[in-house]
This record gives structure tokens, sequence and C-alpha cells, in this order.
């Protein structure tokens, strides 16, 4: 909800964030999910964020106020996405993805990147292999994971790897260590990363349960990778034992 002119010369952005004209709450309210719940974001967490969340929730809708707004993210440290770079890539909403089909891990990780830090309501399109330049001119998307073009593999490095790094992510550690697992499963490295051998294994299952449905192979990929990065986030250091010590 930040001002315009806050937000045109900001260089971050919060990650899955999506601007709203915050004096047009009323006409985009009507378009949101009633089930899913709304972080309200202005530049400090005052009376914009605040005013905004009030007329959401006047429309029984579930939204809530960032405490400190973009001034309290950046204070804590935490990651934003480089506006230029997406800016870029995906000046319009919803934007347009395109790689190859039948993906496996690589093409998995990096659709629930763009869908969970970039842009929620990404569009990918899985197209066969030689068909994906033309696909992305075709259709006006940002073709991924295929030879010649920006976002794909560097070296040793997958493109998850090069999308962390354009768009500003490859300082969360979290992700950075996620980048890790992904490299090791996706290029036959499961040294790296003891994780990357069974991420391989239940990539490689997800695969052959899906066949020819990509979109539902993303589905089901997208939980195993929302579960990843909440374990390194929050669980990492967890360790169970049996029998089970008592509390």
């Amino acid at each position: 909800m930040r001002r315009r002119d806050a937000y045109a010369t900001a260089a971050g952005l919060l990650p899955g964030a999506i601007r709203r004209e915050p004096e047009d709450v009323g006409e985009w309210a009507a378009s949101c999910d009633p089930i899913r719940a709304i972080v309200v974001v202005c530049k400090a967490g005052h009376e914009v964020s605040q005013t905004v969340t009030a007329e959401l929730r006047a429309q029984n809708l579930q939204a809530s106020v960032l405490a400190g707004g973009y001034a309290g993210w950046g204070e804590a440290g935490l990651p934003l996405i480089d506006k230029p770079a997406l800016e870029r890539f995906a000046p319009k909403r919803p934007s347009i993805w395109v790689t190859r089909r039948r993906p496996k891990i690589d093409r998995v990780a990096c659709p629930w990147l763009i869908r969970r830090f970039l842009d929620p309501e990404a569009k990918i399109l899985f197209v066969d292999p030689p068909e994906v330049p033309k696909a992305a001119q075709e259709s006006g998307g940002i073709p991924f994971d295929i030879e010649g073009v920006e976002l794909s593999h560097e070296g040793e490095r997958c493109s998850f790897d090069t999308m962390l790094k354009i768009f500003g992510l490859e300082s969360e550690p979290s992700l950075a260590r996620l980048a890790l697992i992904v490299r090791g499963a996706d290029t036959a490295r499961p040294d790296i990363a003891p994780e990357a051998a069974g991420l391989h294994a239940v990539s490689l299952g997800l695969s052959a349960l899906a066949g020819d449905d990509d979109h539902g192979l993303l589905c089901r990929g997208f939980i195993v990778y929302d579960a990843l990065f909440a374990w390194l986030r929050f669980a990492g250091e967890e360790r169970h034992n049996w029998p089970a010590k008592a509390a």
C-alpha cells in the first residue's frame, strides 16, 4: 500500500507483494480470495495500511497489518526483491514464464520461487523444448531453464541459483541452503548437501506419478518446497531420537 511516490523511488519489494492503490480498496477488495489471509503493508505500518486493513475487515476479509511496514522489514534484515530486476523481466502482472515440459527438479524449484517470492499470480507455461523461445515471444513470457537465456544454468549452478542472484535473494540463508540442495539434486552431486539425494528421489517419484500433468506436478512439488523451506527456516536444528525422551 505504499503511496505512489514512495513506491517509485524504492529499490526493493517485499517477497510476494502485489501493489494496490489504497484509495481504490473498495474496488479491488472484491477480487480478493476470502479464504486467504491478507497482509497489508505500507511505508511504516501507520495510517495507510491501518485504514486499508479496516476496510478489508469490514468486507469480511482476513486482513492484518505488517508491523513496522517496509521500514520494519528492512530494519530486521529481511530480504527484499530487487525491484529493477523484477520490472525488467516482468513489468506486467500476472507475469508469464515459459519453460520445457516434464519438469522434475529445477523446473519445479524455479516456479516455486516465482510464485512464492516474485509474483503470486504468475502463469507458468510448459511447452516442448525446441518451442520455448517462440512460445515466450508469442506469449510475451520470460523463458527460463533453457540454453541461451539469462535465467538458466551458469557453470555448475542451476537456474534456481541464477534467479536468486538476479532478484537479490542470495543473502537469505534458508534460500541459499535450499539452492545448494536443489543444485545437488539437479546436477547429480548429492555430496554437496545431505538432503539432495532425498529431493532427487522424491522429485523423480512425483514426476513418475504425474505423467504428462505438469501443473499437477507443480501443485504436489510446491508442497515439498514449502516443507523444505519451512524446515530450513524454523526446524533445521530439531532432532528426533528413539526411544523418545520425556518432555
